[in-house]
């Protein structure tokens, strides 16, 4: 599987162990100073990119001579770091993109990333905003399995878009079937598996899973 992780500058205390997510083959995106993150964990840099605007310039001379390659935009512009870090990592066609240092800290930056989720989805691709308490991920209609995990024992189910159809949760200590849940609703908050393998299913909108742990 080609995995393509993108590193923001989020709160540190946001961002888990990244080494444990390090892996041959694993192509690592510095996106501002997610870059200079990605430098105190010894982590290779494939891409440096951003309008780099929070670091100093005796920092982006640093980054720029670590990172295999760096792309410097203008601070004014329509895309954010984030954003152009996500178009680079999709023009490389991999299997699966993880976001890291993009929750905590400003909530509209927060939602903007997890938003920025459907951009994959959109090109084929699957992804997942990490931090030490959550992974997210979103989905559209059909059919999917979730296997357990005790790092991240807890799973919520939201619905991203107005409504969700036709909710089915097999597997699950609360299962649920052909449920139409609407936005506000917590009758899909903290589940846990009682399987192996979950499985979720359903037929309209846009779903977001958050496996979570206290």
């Amino acid at each position: 599987m080609k995995r393509v992780a993108i590193v923001g500058g989020g709160p540190a205390n946001y961002v888990p162990s990244l080494e444990a997510y390090q892996q041959e083959g694993m192509v690592w995106i510095g996106a501002d100073q997610g870059a200079e993150v990605l430098m105190k964990h010894n982590l290779p840099i494939k891409l440096a990119i951003g309008d780099f605007d929070s670091i100093s310039p005796d920092q982006q001379k640093q980054v720029q001579e670590y990172a295999d390659e760096m792309e410097v935009f203008p601070s004014e512009k329509d895309e954010t770091d984030m954003e152009l870090a996500l178009q680079a990592a999709i023009h490389m066609r991999p299997d699966e993109i993880l976001l890291f240092g993009v929750t905590g800290g400003r909530f509209d930056h927060t939602m903007t990333n997890v938003q920025l989720l459907t951009r994959l989805m959109e090109a084929g691709t699957v992804g997942r905003v990490i931090d030490v308490q959550n992974q997210i991920e979103l989905r559209y209609p059909g059919t999917y399995h979730v296997p357990m995990d005790s790092d991240y024992p807890y799973v919520s189910f939201l619905p991203l878009s107005e409504q969700v159809e036709r909710l089915s949760l097999k597997g699950f200590y609360y299962p649920l079937e052909d449920e139409t849940i609407r936005m506000g609703s917590t009758i899909c908050i903290s589940n846990k598996l009682v399987e192996e393998y979950g499985t979720f299913s359903f037929d309209q909108g846009i779903l977001m899973i958050v496996r979570s742990r206290d």
